[in-house]
Formats: C-alpha cells, structure tokens, sequence
C-alpha cells in the first residue's frame, strides 16, 4: 500500500518561495501510469488541485497557478517537491500530495501539511 508523507516549512514570508517535499513508500513514482499530484485547501474553502507529475517525468499544472508552480522529482529517493513562487496570505493552505493510476485520480492521500504565509 502506498504512503505518501509531506514535509516542509510551515511558515513562509510572502514574496518567498515555498518549498515541500512528498516522501513516498510502498510504490515507485516511476511506476507506469501513476500520476503524483499536489493539491491545497485554503482556510473555509474546497479542494484546488495544484499539478502533477507523471510516471514518465511529465509535469502538469492547473492554468491558475502555472506561472507560479514547479513540481519536480528525485527518483534515487523517491520524492516529489512542490515549489510555489511569490507567495502571498493567500496561498495560505494545507498542501496534499496525493497519488492514482490515471490523471485526475486521487486514490492515496498524504495527512496534510499546514503552510501558513505570514510577514
């Protein structure tokens, strides 16, 4: 069963960049047709999702924030990380990273991790 874990700061100056890692165990993110995904829920509001990068080492990311985004991966330790650019309060949130067999498919979640954006 896979196990995905956040990491990262939380708490970031706005105009920073933030930073998170999602360590994975049980499965390779090499694994063909898997798709690692990082998705947000803002204080009182719904799930966004943030972008994703494939088995392959394809990456995609949601039109709001694509000039922001960069998902990467280290697949010597098994990670992907998240960097958000020129942050702002409102990118305040709890970050996911979440795993499925297929885009836009969601089966295995991280606990969450709270990043709060603060002078």
């Amino acid at each position: 069963q896979v196990q995905l874990q956040e990491s990262g700061p939380g708490l970031v100056k706005p105009s920073q960049t933030l930073s998170l890692t999602c360590t994975v165990s049980g499965d390779s993110i090499t694994t063909d047709y898997y798709y690692w995904n990082w998705i947000r829920q803002p204080p009182g509001k719904g799930l966004e999702w943030m972008g994703a990068i494939a088995s392959s080492g394809s990456t995609y990311y949601s039109p709001f924030l694509k000039s922001r985004t960069t998902i990467s991966r280290d697949t010597s330790k098994n990670q992907f990380t998240l960097q958000l650019s020129s942050v702002t309060p409102e990118d305040t949130a709890v970050y996911y990273c979440a795993s499925g067999a297929g885009r836009n498919t969601f089966t295995s979640w991280g606990q969450g991790t709270q990043v709060t954006v603060i002078a």
